[in-house]
């Protein structure tokens, strides 16, 4: 395997009225190719700082963040959202799917700025829909969706221009405990059938069972790692 994300000595401060804020004090952190990995911490530790600076929705302070050997830190805002659009599906806690439109033309979004035909769009919003179990509700919008097929959907969205990453931020969140295993269980699948690199922001030590590798932080600083055998 090879490292498909690579952060280097990457420092993260903001500005809080006068005040400097230290988010994060020089995170070292590589990331597998294929693999699954679960950031916990508590409130406040930078989790979801390293999260944003790997899709590239924020740049560090100082540091290295590369993925595929690509110095995302050094890109322009334009150059960065048009890497977002081919490199990053994104699984947000609140789904933040368009209520006016079905479950496929929620899923065929990310499509609409590629150079894809229309006939090509709607084959691979098929495909990613079946991926996720919903091949039968591709009409219906999301009031008309369970807290759980909405976040199918929004995986399917994510995974419909095959990306580089997903990167989840508490898609267990919003989820009773059986939709969350059952979301658990799906990217899971992607991981290890489909191949597909994760990197997941939780809370919920269930949810982060589920990944290959589990990394904590605290301070601003990663202190405990867990590593899972894949079965």
């Amino acid at each position: 395997m090879t490292a498909i994300v690579s952060l280097r000595n990457v420092k993260k401060s903001y500005l809080r009225g006068k005040q400097k804020v230290e988010v994060l004090h020089g995170v070292d952190l590589d990331i597998e190719s294929g693999e699954f990995l679960a950031l916990m911490g508590p409130s406040g530790s930078g989790k979801t700082t390293v999260l944003n600076l790997i899709a590239g929705l924020d740049q560090p302070t100082s540091g290295e963040v590369a993925v595929r050997d690509q110095r995302i830190d050094k890109l322009s805002r334009g150059a960065l959202a048009n890497w977002r659009a081919r490199n990053i599906g994104f699984i947000f806690q609140f789904y933040n799917l368009l209520p006016v439109l079905t479950a496929e033309a929620n899923v065929e979004v990310p499509l609409l700025l590629t150079d894809l035909s229309r006939a090509q769009r709607k084959e691979r919003v098929k495909t990613a829909l079946q991926l996720v179990g919903l091949g039968d509700r591709v009409k219906h919008k999301p009031n008309e969706l369970s807290g759980g097929q909405q976040q199918r959907v929004a995986i399917a969205r994510a995974i419909v221009a095959d990306p580089t990453l997903l990167v989840c931020d508490e898609p267990t969140g919003d989820l009773d405990r059986q939709s969350a295993e059952e979301i658990m269980n799906l990217l899971q699948a992607l991981n290890r059938t489909q191949g597909k690199t994760i990197v997941m922001v939780t809370h919920d030590p269930k949810a982060a069972e589920y990944a290959s590798r589990e990394l904590h932080l605290d301070k601003g600083q990663l202190t405990a790692e867990a590593v899972r055998s894949v079965a």
